[in-house]
């Protein structure tokens, strides 16, 4: 069989660039090995903030009564929450497998392999294909840890599968996006959560008062967390998971919980991907090497998403991606700018982020100023009783140009496309605070900051 395109994945790189192949007049053939939605949809993204919504409203529930609210024999139910993430999961991949007979896309199940020069076997099947993109996702990363691998010991994956395990404490070894999440997940059900990470702070990647913030906020939720560790050992069994570390001091400390979430990261997904003795292979260094066009060393062999090296490993940079190299094959110019890139973070309240934090800006050369407004001046966060938060935005002081943002607040994650606009379009804030931002809303926050910075 022959197509214009095979692409291995179907996450959202993956049946983004389906999608936009086919529109473009192409003949498509998509290979998945699992389900079509990819780590996101079935084991990421949607699930993690499906099942973070119900523990929001649970805690909620419990903590309204300053509000006027008192609501009795409130309590959740673990189950019934995975089956209501299921519903949300499935309904979205029926919707996928819909678009993708729509565009009468070649949807083919099992593991692709790259077996020659434009060549995938799948199923004991051979697929021509005159350009091969990759989109294989990521899987989690376990690091070096002796027993990491053992029993009680798991990965998000887990976590969010179906019949997760039940648990009265979890520590969790990462404090970064995947980490923090869950652990802001299993904290407002009220289950014991401790965070254990390496670097200095929580959140290494965003600026430094996020971090300090989310900690705050963590503690007063009940987490405990503690950075610049080094986890020495994991033992025991499901239920009784004794975890060793050293603390930022260097004292000797022992941790015993239900089970440990190991969310060290992930890694691109490649192994079995191409079959020995191919001699089509790219050059790879902790992922396949591409240009911004997702081009490889190899002719008519391309990559996007987690599987792509030195790659922010988010989905709307893979389903980005996904735009560029289906351009890029049809020898179009790029439509999407890969250099504005929001990072959201779905703890609560909110944490979004995109552009130069002050201290990026600064190092960069600019001559930095900055506007900052708190929650406390929100007439719409003292509405909703918002945890406390803020929203920042990093300008050129010479020019007025806007470089950069930092949001903690609710909505905060809808709320930060007008700044990666602006920083995108390089809009100054006096153009920002020509915009009237509605009353009373979240985003009135970011208008009162560019009219103080205009001024």
């Amino acid at each position: 069989m022959t197509f214009d395109i095979a692409i291995i994945g179907g996450g959202p790189g993956g049946y983004t660039a389906a999608d936009a192949a086919a529109k473009a007049g192409k003949s498509v053939v998509l290979f998945e090995e699992r389900d079509l939605g990819g780590t996101c949809l079935n084991r990421g993204c949607i699930p993690t903030k499906a099942l973070i919504h119900s523990a929001e409203l649970y805690h909620a529930a419990k903590s309204s009564e300053n509000l006027g609210v008192s609501a009795q024999g409130v309590a959740f139910d673990l189950d019934a929450m995975h089956a209501r993430k299921k519903e949300v999961v499935e309904q979205l991949r029926a919707g996928i497998a819909k678009m993708m007979k729509a565009d009468k896309v070649t949807v083919v199940e099992g593991h692709a392999t790259i077996t020659g020069k434009q060549q995938v076997s799948c199923s004991g099947e051979v697929y021509e294909a005159t350009d091969v993109v990759i989109a294989a996702g990521s899987v989690p990363n376990l690091v070096p840890i002796p027993g990491i691998d053992g029993p009680g010991v798991y990965t998000s994956d887990d976590l969010l599968e179906e019949n997760p395990p039940k648990l009265s404490s979890l520590a969790i070894i990462g404090g970064g996006v995947i980490g923090m999440e869950i652990a802001s997940l299993y904290a407002n059900l009220g289950i014991e959560v401790h965070v254990l990470e390496v670097a200095d702070r929580i959140l290494p990647p965003m600026d430094k008062e996020i971090a300090q913030r989310v900690t705050m906020l963590g503690k007063k939720n009940g987490m405990q967390i503690e950075a610049k560790v080094n986890i020495t050992g994991i033992e025991g069994e499901p239920g009784k998971v004794t975890l060793g570390y050293l603390d930022k001091k260097g004292n000797e400390q022992q941790l015993t919980v239900d089970g440990v979430l190991a969310a060290t990261g992930r890694k691109g997904k490649l192994d079995g991907l191409f079959a020995e003795g191919c001699d089509w292979e790219p050059e790879i260094n902790r992922g396949i090497v591409a240009d911004e066009a997702g081009a490889t060393n190899q002719e008519h062999l391309w990559v996007i998403g987690d599987a792509k090296a030195r790659n922010i490993q988010l989905a709307h940079v893979a389903s980005a991606q996904a735009r560029n190299v289906v351009a890029a094959i049809c020898g179009k110019e790029l439509p999407v700018d890969m250099n504005v890139v929001p990072s959201c973070v779905y703890v609560s309240p909110d944490v979004s982020s995109v552009g130069l934090t002050e201290a990026e800006a600064k190092e960069a050369g600019y001559e930095v100023k900055c506007g900052k407004a708190v929650t406390g001046s929100s007439g719409k966060c003292l509405i909703e009783d918002a945890p406390s938060g803020y929203a920042k935005i990093v300008t050129d002081a010479t020019t007025g140009t806007i470089l950069g943002a930092q949001l903690v607040f609710p909505r905060a994650t809808d709320l930060i496309a007008e700044l990666a606009l602006a920083v995108q379009l390089k809009l100054t804030v006096k153009q920002l605070a020509q915009v009237i931002h509605p009353h009373p809303t979240f985003c009135e926050i970011i208008g009162d900051i560019a009219n103080e910075l205009a001024e």
